[in-house]
């Protein structure tokens, strides 16, 4: 049975997440001072709520669902789109947070919209959100790249690095300071696409996911949730 079900005498709230450098979403583990973000800071706020310890389970993201249905962990929370095909696998929380997507490439060799993309490689997760935005974009050819590494997002950065893919498209939060402060990259262009991100729970647990998602509602209604985003995201608007 997991650690977090709804029963008495429970320790810690275990969650799912890429071990990966993408601040100011989340920054590695091993880091000095352990892993920050965002996304840690919403965590710490419900095991606070929930009155439990918080434990991360670091895994590749091709993991990350099965490990929730197997309750090998109690929820995912690690840049999960509410789409179609994460429905089908686990039932979501309301969403801790709303983004757009980017556009990334070489620093001087950005393209301000997509027809900048006509028969460049462009790189995306498989299966996610990005990836089918990214097939919308009319002549580009889609490098999906699999969930099933442990570091897709810095696999990414290094087929876009090396010139292997032209462009990535992945989520404003971790495009946008990337682009201000990497001497390497440049931010193409953002579509506001508005995708509501959430925690992922196995859907035979639905007295966990009402429980994560009721703390989740008093930590936005209070404020703690607010500071957190102004802290580490300070340059996107506040969505709630």
């Amino acid at each position: 049975m997991s650690a977090a079900t709804a029963t008495p005498g429970r320790l810690r709230l275990r969650l799912a997440c890429l071990d990966a450098d993408a601040p100011p979403l989340f920054g590695l583990a091993s880091a000095p001072g352990g892993r920050q973000g965002f996304e840690p800071a919403v965590a710490a706020l419900l095991a606070d709520e929930m009155g439990l310890d918080l434990e991360w389970a670091l895994m590749p993201w091709g993991d990350m669902l099965p490990a929730a249905q197997r309750h090998e962990v109690d929820a995912v929370l690690c840049g999960q789109g509410i789409i179609p095909a994460r429905l089908e696998q686990v039932d979501f929380t309301r969403p801790y947070g709303v983004f757009h997507e980017g556009v990334l490439c070489r620093r001087g060799e950005a393209v301000r919209d997509p027809s900048g993309l006509v028969g460049r490689r462009v790189a995306a997760i498989a299966g996610s959100a990005n990836e089918r935005l990214a097939n919308t974009f009319e002549g580009a050819v889609v490098v999906p790249f699999s969930g099933d590494s442990d570091d897709v997002y810095a696999d990414m950065l290094a087929a876009l690095r090396s010139g292997d893919v032209f462009a990535v498209v992945d989520d404003d939060v971790v495009f946008v300071p990337l682009g201000e402060s990497d001497p390497t990259f440049e931010l193409g262009f953002v579509v506001k696409t508005h995708n509501p991100w959430g925690i992922g729970v196995a859907k035979d647990l639905p007295d966990l996911r009402t429980e994560i998602d009721d703390a989740l509602a008093a930590i936005i209604a209070d404020g703690r949730h607010r500071a957190a985003w102004e802290q580490w995201l300070p340059t996107l608007e506040y969505p709630f």
